[in-house]
């Protein structure tokens, strides 16, 4: 730590912030990949009613803290002597900072849609169109079957019809579900 004692004051300052900052995000990493840091600073010390509170990215956290005191610390260190200006230097650090903290927002939102519960559940398919696979006879004399489309992935089900037949092919629209498996369809 001598070595910093000899460096000029505003130097020595952006040394002790990112030195500082990457200790605690190394840290902050290991417990994230140990899985010890659930929560992300959603708790809070007071009470209140947070209902839906299960943001992933809040701007006010010790994380985006330290994404911020990261960048502004190795911007400063970095472009030190590059910059002669010390209020042009701040200016790019803290710039550097906001934009560590934009880029970790970026990378929670694309990390978001990984987690997303694309399960198939028979009742997405009310009212939305399906193409006749096998002709459905009429009046629920008999099962035909439908292909329809239900959040990007193609699915065959059993449908039946109230009215006249539907040869294969038609273009028809789910009006209900009947025991959870068959499709009530009428044509468009």
């Amino acid at each position: 730590m001598e070595v910093l004692q000899n460096l000029d004051p505003l130097l020595r300052t952006f040394w002790y912030i990112a030195f500082g900052a990457s200790i605690v995000f190394v840290i902050q990493t290991l417990l994230t990949f140990i899985g010890a840091d659930s929560s992300d600073g959603i708790g809070a010390d007071f009470n209140g009613d947070f209902g839906d509170a299960d943001a992933p990215f809040q701007l006010f956290s010790l994380r985006n803290l330290i994404h911020f005191l990261l960048g502004f610390g190795w911007t400063g260190v970095s472009l030190y002597s590059s910059i002669s200006q010390h209020w042009l230097l701040i200016s790019a650090a803290v710039l550097v900072g906001a934009l560590f903290i934009l880029m970790f927002f970026f990378i929670i939102k694309n990390l978001e849609k990984l987690a997303e519960n694309n399960s198939f559940k028979i009742n997405d398919t009310l009212n939305q169109t399906a193409e006749v696979y096998l002709s459905i006879p009429e009046h629920k004399s008999g099962k035909g079957k439908v292909m329809i489309s239900v959040k990007g992935s193609f699915h065959e089900l059993e449908a039946i019809t109230e009215h006249d037949r539907i040869p294969t092919g038609a273009v028809v629209k789910v009006v209900r579900i009947e025991n959870n498996t068959i499709l009530v369809v009428e044509t468009l």
